[in-house]
């Protein structure tokens, strides 16, 4: 290790943990606040702020409707088709595309002052404050607007979205008018911004017709939502509409309700993309006025829209009858609960609680009421990924809910389990049997266009059977794995064994299993044979497939009857997988020590990212995909990920040798990567690079190191701060369904809580320098080890166990030159480039590398201290 790359990573810890501005943003333990409005980067801050539940998502757009960069309303599964076009088509290729609609926008409420709207690009701003409160799950807004003719103007704004009550979002705005009696106007619109409509009611400028999505545009060339049935009465407004391809329906029903001493009046209008509600009010000074606004969003696969409209209006008429209050106080009270269950506290670092907190409250407001419905790689607080669903959901989103709140977890899975007639299909259609789960989709069909780095990720089989298993040993949800959850094991397990071949030796016996023609987690390296990940991953569904139908046949044999009937299941069936699964060939070089992350991995040259210019990153928005494939170059954690999801089956060392081969070839291009990383850095011994790998995790979106956040929270990343906070630093892992633990508490962490969920039973485990602490609150009794020995607490007590020390310790990190001198399977020596048009000419052992900014060129033997 250099002492540059310790000073870096050294550094990194100390100086670059909290990535915000936080004049701007201060430290608040349970709240974001923003004290300071801005339009530079409003796009990162309508993703901070938004609200959701699961089903229904508002962006954190400003309710006077203007200056935004994506003005969102999100419905988990709305969504438009469209016929993929390919330049040059194939036999199998996705052929209808999916893309999330943007909903009606039901979150304007604007204000005039003397017939002057409010309009922060010159409104005189003297106070600001907007807060999303993450113990009651609401969003405030605090301004104190002086206007030209000189009225000091106070405007207090709330918003949430019900997780309660599903299909509820309110919102109320109060006026104040202090030093003056003013006329004052509220204006509540509802608006089919999808289709063009502004709050002007025209077409906004810029935009076009087909929707607010550029991608869309060129696909979908009509309208998008085809008005249906629209009225008003009195103060109730209603909008809904059919999809013009996909057949789905919408409804909004809105319904307003006015607070005042002041005199006021009433008007109503109507069209099919706009409706308004207005209120007129003659202020006196000091007395407020308050507007609350309560919609109702309905959406169905094919139920006619009135009949949606029906549905919201029953839903007003509850939520009325039970008063607005009554709905903040269930959704303070439903908060209350969920952090119960969820909350992880992080001692004597404030800075990191706030962004712990935000990151599990994304994960509520992605997964909590999505009913059936996927976990969208953005949730519901944006467009991005046009809304689809990705093995995220299985690998970084689920092990939160399975052991926070596990009905959310089996809703998740529920939705893989209704996508198996659709999947069967898929396979079938690339030759294989069983099922093929979509790579990305919304309604069950495959939605990529790209292969190589979509359909190609067959590993998402593995992801959703090995969620199956984590979420049943945890639960122990027999019920739902005889009833549905076996049908996921047996079809995924079925690809396996026709996507996968047997070499046989010289007697003719089968010898070796292999899987060829397809793409691992990283997305940098495509379409390979025996990729580590998903070789060692089908492995695990296997053998899952197997041990599950044996069981069933002996401990629950009429559903097992009920089974082999529905599935076909041949009696060799299970012997099959077995015999697959244990002579399923995973690559390993005994020259270099290490797993390649496919059978032809070493065989690539060496990307050299320690000198490639930040200009240059990430790498898929600067090199052809045919430059990055030569490359041993990652964007995401591959191999990583396979020690740690199947650890139990790696050693220490070959934990340790992997991650330090592999970790200075890792680009970080997708946020899925430093979450993997913490945990594997952590558990080998690297805990300032962990710290700092977490770092980036939990910032993502807070932090905006992407540059991307503006298109929505990247949700499977906030699932893995949770895993990182869990599973890193506090060593716990399920391996066999054994509940174990080996802390790597971070050295200036006073200490780490964190609750538990483990078959019924709450447990609250505690990490300090010197112990760990389980509490357990009711349940059964349950045994766990840690560090090898074995515990067992009883209901209603605790056991402490002393700790000598948190691990291994490894300063710096690895890098490029820590390889320095290897030689490949093929005995030449490993080194390291950047790929350039000018012609590379190896460096002798020993000498400086040199950059030429010209040509942006690096070469170099990887012995090269630097």
């Amino acid at each position: 290790m250099t002492s540059a790359a310790k000073s870096a990573v050294n550094s990194a810890v100390t100086e670059g943990m909290d990535r915000m501005d936080r004049d701007r943003f201060p430290v608040d333990e349970w709240r974001l606040v923003e004290k300071r409005f801005s339009l530079d980067d409003v796009g990162v801050t309508e993703t901070l702020f938004a609200l959701g539940n699961g089903y229904l998502g508002l962006r954190g757009n400003h309710p006077e409707g203007r200056h935004a960069h994506e003005h969102g309303t999100f419905i988990n599964g709305f969504h438009e088709v469209f016929p993929i076009r390919h330049a040059e088509q194939a036999y199998g290729f996705a052929e209808v595309g999916q893309t999330i609609i943007n909903a009606p926008d039901a979150k304007v409420m604007r204000v005039f002052v003397d017939d002057e709207p409010l309009s922060f690009d010159v409104a005189d701003v003297r106070e600001y404050e907007r807060a999303l409160d993450m113990r009651t799950g609401i969003m405030t807004r605090h301004v104190r607007w002086m206007t030209p003719s000189g009225k000091d103007v106070v405007i207090d704004f709330e918003r949430m979205v019900s997780f309660e009550e599903k299909h509820l979002a309110v919102m109320r705005v109060t006026v104040t008018v202090l030093n003056a009696d003013a006329p004052v106007t509220i204006s509540s619109q509802l608006l089919n911004r999808q289709d063009g409509e502004d709050v002007y009611g025209g077409t906004a400028p810029g935009k076009a017709k087909a929707g607010f999505d550029p991608r869309k545009a060129e696909k979908i060339h009509d309208r998008v939502l085809q008005p249906q049935e629209y009225w008003q009465d009195g103060s109730r407004s209603a909008l809904s509409y059919r999809v013009t391809e996909s057949g789905m329906t919408i409804s909004l029903v809105a319904d307003h309700l006015i607070e005042t001493e002041n005199e006021y009046s009433a008007r109503t209008s109507v069209e099919p993309d706009i409706a308004k509600n207005v209120f007129r009010v003659q202020a006196k000074a000091g007395v407020p006025v308050t507007v609350t606004k309560l919609v109702s969003y309905h959406t169905s696969r094919g139920v006619p829209a009135r009949e949606l409209v029906d549905r919201g209006r029953r839903t007003l008429d509850r939520v009325e009858a039970e008063g607005v209050q009554t709905q903040f106080d269930r959704q303070a009270a439903w908060m209350a609960a969920f952090w119960d269950r969820s909350d992880v506290v992080i001692g004597g670092h404030p800075d990191l609680q706030q962004a712990t907190r935000w990151c599990l409250f994304q994960l509520a407001q992605a997964a909590a009421r999505a009913d059936g419905q996927g976990v969208p790689a953005k949730g519901v607080s944006g467009s991005g990924y046009s809304g689809h669903y990705f093995w995220d959901t299985e690998i970084y989103v689920l092990p939160f809910l399975i052991y926070s709140t596990p009905q959310w977890a089996r809703n998740a899975l529920r939705m893989r389990y209704l996508m198996l007639p659709a999947a069967r299909k898929r396979a079938a259609q690339l030759n294989e049997a069983g099922a093929l789960f979509p790579w990305r989709t919304i309604n069950g069909e495959e939605a990529s266009a790209y292969y190589a780095a979509g359909t190609a990720q067959y590993h998402i089989n593995a992801d959703v059977s090995f969620a199956l298993g984590k979420y049943v040993r945890a639960t122990g949800d027999d019920e739902f794995l005889y009833r549905e959850g076996v049908d996921i094991a047996v079809e995924t397990a079925r690809l396996w064994t026709t996507l996968g071949f047997w070499r046989y030796n010289e007697d003719g016996a089968p010898e070796v299993f292999h899987i060829h023609g397809v793409t691992g987690p990283d997305e940098y390296t495509t379409v390979v044979n025996d990729n580590l990940f998903t070789n060692v991953m089908a492995r695990y569904n296997l053998r899952f497939a197997a041990r599950v139908v044996r069981e069933m046949a002996v401990e629950a044999p009429e559903q097992y009857a009920l089974m082999v009937d529905r599935l076909g299941l041949g009696e060799g069936e299970a012997d099959a997988w077995e015999a697959a699964a244990e002579a399923l060939h995973i690559p390993y070089s005994e020259g270099l020590g290490i797993h390649p992350q496919d059978a032809v991995f070493l065989e690539r040259e060496v990307w050299d990212l320690e000198h490639t210019l930040p200009e240059q990153r990430p790498l898929l928005l600067h090199f052809h995909p045919l430059v990055i494939y030569r490359y041993q170059v990652l964007k995401q954690a591959d191999v990583v990920l396979a020690l740690y999801l199947q650890g139990n089956h790696f050693t220490d060392e070959e934990k340790l040798a992997d991650f330090e081969y592999y970790d200075p070839l890792t680009t970080g291009d997708s946020t899925l990567s430093a979450v993997v990383q913490a945990i594997l850095a952590a558990e080998v011994g690297y805990q300032d690079l962990a710290l700092q790998y977490f770092s980036q995790s939990i910032f993502v979106d807070l932090g905006d190191l992407h540059h991307n956040a503006a298109d929505g929270v990247h949700v499977a990343s906030a699932g893995g701060v949770w895993t990182a906070l869990v599973a890193g630093f506090g060593g716990m892992r399920d391996h066999y369904g054994e509940l174990s633990f080996d802390p790597r508490l971070p050295a200036d962490w006073p200490l780490l809580s964190f609750p538990l969920n483990w078959q019924g039973t709450a447990l609250q485990v505690t990490v300090t320098a010197d112990e760990l602490v389980v509490d357990a609150n009711g349940g059964e009794a349950v045994t766990f080890s840690v560090r090898g020995t074995k515990y067992t607490i009883e209901p209603d007590s605790a056991v402490t166990v002393p700790l000598q020390g948190q691990g291994p310790v490894i300063s710096g990190r690895p890098t490029l030159s820590d390889i320095g001198e290897s030689l490949r399977e093929d005995g030449t020596l490993l080194s390291a480039s950047i790929p350039t048009m000018t012609t590379s000419i190896p460096v002798i052992t020993g000498t400086t590398p040199v950059v030429d900014p010209a040509h942006h060129e690096e070469h170099g033997n990887l012995g090269i201290d630097s």
